[in-house]
């Protein structure tokens, strides 16, 4: 969908990026800057309230506030209760929605690869908001799109597993050529079903990288987590 100027010129489209922390994200970011035709200008995040952390990635806020400074960002918190309801986070994502159509917002961008009805779900909360769903990383194979990923100079951490499907030792380690290598052939390389989420800490996305302190290994409702914190 093309954008215009108030005098009818084509323009690019001004988007925000519907920001997980992770990885993936952060290369849908890095893909559109390399594309041109988007500009991003923001990132919507989900944040817990309490504990005061990103939805499902468990990153703390003072770490999403070191990482958007990173990408050159402001960040769009959409805050929600732990634990959320379905209808609850629908009304809240909705009215974040409205306010960035009327802020001049043409698209939100998302990170996922292949499932479709997650896709789906995206394109239904966006339905009649004049806002249109954007996937640039859609289809792409993804053991290929690892290896891009960590050739292209993208670091992460694992901060989350889900112990039915990964190891809980895989829990706090780089997102690496070694990492990829030592996945079970069970587990998709991009995490995309869900074995694992990231926390991104450089990368050509950002203008510089992030020191990280690794914290405590937990484990909670059959996922363990590898707690993270800006290094003072």
């Amino acid at each position: 969908m093309e954008a215009r100027n108030a005098t009818g010129q084509a323009r690019a489209r001004r988007a925000l990026i519907f920001w997980s922390s992770g990885k993936d994200s952060a290369y849908a970011l890095y893909t559109l800057r390399q594309q041109g035709d988007v500009e991003v200008v923001g990132l919507l995040t989900t944040v817990n309230r309490p504990p005061n952390r990103v939805a499902v990635h468990a990153v703390p806020e003072s770490l999403l506030a070191v990482q958007a400074d990173a990408c050159g960002l402001t960040v769009k918190r959409v805050v929600i209760p732990d634990p959320c309801s379905n209808e609850h986070y629908e009304a809240a994502v909705g009215a974040a929605l409205k306010d960035a159509k009327s802020a001049g917002i043409d698209a939100v961008v998302f990170g996922d690869l292949f499932l479709e009805d997650i896709r789906a779900y995206r394109e239904s909360l966006l339905a009649g908001t004049g806002i249109e769903p954007l996937f640039p990383l859609w289809g792409r194979d993804t053991q290929a799109l690892a290896e891009e990923m960590v050739a292209a100079g993208l670091r992460a951490r694992i901060i989350c597993v889900d112990v039915k499907s990964l190891p809980r030792s895989f829990a706090g380690r780089v997102y690496d050529a070694k990492l990829l290598a030592d996945l079970p052939a069970s587990v998709d390389p991009c995490g995309e079903n869900g074995e694992f989420h990231t926390f991104a800490y450089a990368g050509p996305m950002f203008r510089h990288a992030i020191a990280v302190r690794m914290g405590a290994i937990s484990e909670r409702d059959g996922f363990v987590y590898a707690d993270t914190s800006p290094e003072s």
